[in-house]
């Protein structure tokens, strides 16, 4: 009986999935690519032994700073994770991810390298908000589900573009976002003003556990490189420097913006998945509406 937490950063989902585990003797199966990367721990919200409270976590800070996780590679990879004992709670808020692990996309084509290193060439040129835009004229699809500074999906979309010919979402769509077989759901989706209020605490606490102090300790042994081509929320403001202040402010915004995209894609695309307001509801009402005993 696999289960799914599924909700926007911030919005309680890895809390759920611990008390969910724990009643059913299973445990936790991370499904977000940057959780699982190695060093990020404080700036992804990776669960602490706090968090666990003693629940068995699979998948957190297995993959070296230098992969570059794709839904399809990594959807497989947490299939694996999910086929292992005890009984799998799968946690995320990336839909395209879970799509992945749903095996609900279209095999991609490979895209030459030598177009990846152009398209790159094109971003330190030109800027991201500019190729932002050129996507924006040959997939408005993809462009609108992208932040105009999402330097890696933006120009991996463009190489796919060059690559192909065609849309990236066309190539990305695959088969209708739908829960397999035999799956328990549950969306986590607190109101919209929780979900800021949630959103700021959240980041308030990663600045107290060293967020800022993660970011100077990666750049320095030599992994900006890596920081950039991943582009994990949040961490190229910490890399940009500054105020420390205005920088925090600054990555607030951008995970209220984040966190609202999450909302939107749970809401549209799985419209009849079971919902749990964690501000407003008990913890039973989501064992309830996941049919667990």
């Amino acid at each position: 009986m696999p289960i799914a937490i599924l909700g926007p950063t911030a919005s309680g989902k890895s809390a759920l999935a611990v008390a969910v585990a724990r009643l059913v003797g299973g445990v936790v199966v991370n499904g977000d690519p940057y959780q699982a990367i190695a060093g990020l721990a404080v700036g992804t919200g990776q669960p602490g032994p706090e968090e666990m409270e003693g629940v068995p976590h699979r998948g957190y800070g297995v993959l070296p700073l230098s992969a570059r996780p794709n839904p399809t590679a990594f959807g497989a990879t947490v299939r694996t994770w999910l086929a292992e004992p005890p009984a799998p709670v799968l946690v995320t808020g990336s839909g395209l991810y879970l799509r992945g692990i749903w095996d609900q996309l279209s095999a991609l084509p490979e895209v030459p390298s030598a177009l990846v290193d152009r398209v790159r060439r094109w971003g330190a040129d030109l800027g991201i908000p500019f190729l932002h835009r050129y996507l924006g004229a040959v997939d408005p699809a993809r462009a609108a589900q992208l932040h105009p500074n999402d330097s890696a999906r933006v120009q991996r979309a463009l190489a796919l573009h060059l690559a192909t010919g065609r849309a990236p979402s066309s190539l990305l769509a695959g088969v209708e976002a739908s829960v397999p077989s035999g799956w328990h759901v549950l969306v986590v989706s607190p109101g919209r003003e929780q979900r800021r209020e949630r959103v700021v605490a959240r980041v308030e606490a990663q600045v107290r556990a060293g967020w800022p102090e993660e970011v100077s300790a990666l750049v320095a042994a030599g992994h900006a490189d890596d920081l950039t081509a991943l582009r994990p929320l949040g961490y190229a403001a910490w890399m940009a420097g500054g105020e420390g202040p205005k920088i925090q402010a600054a990555v607030v915004q951008e995970t209220q913006a984040f966190a609202k995209r999450q909302t939107t894609w749970f809401r549209n695309q799985l419209p009849g998945v079971p919902v749990w307001d964690p501000d407003s509801e008990p913890l039973e009402a989501a064992f309830t509406r996941l049919e667990l005993p």
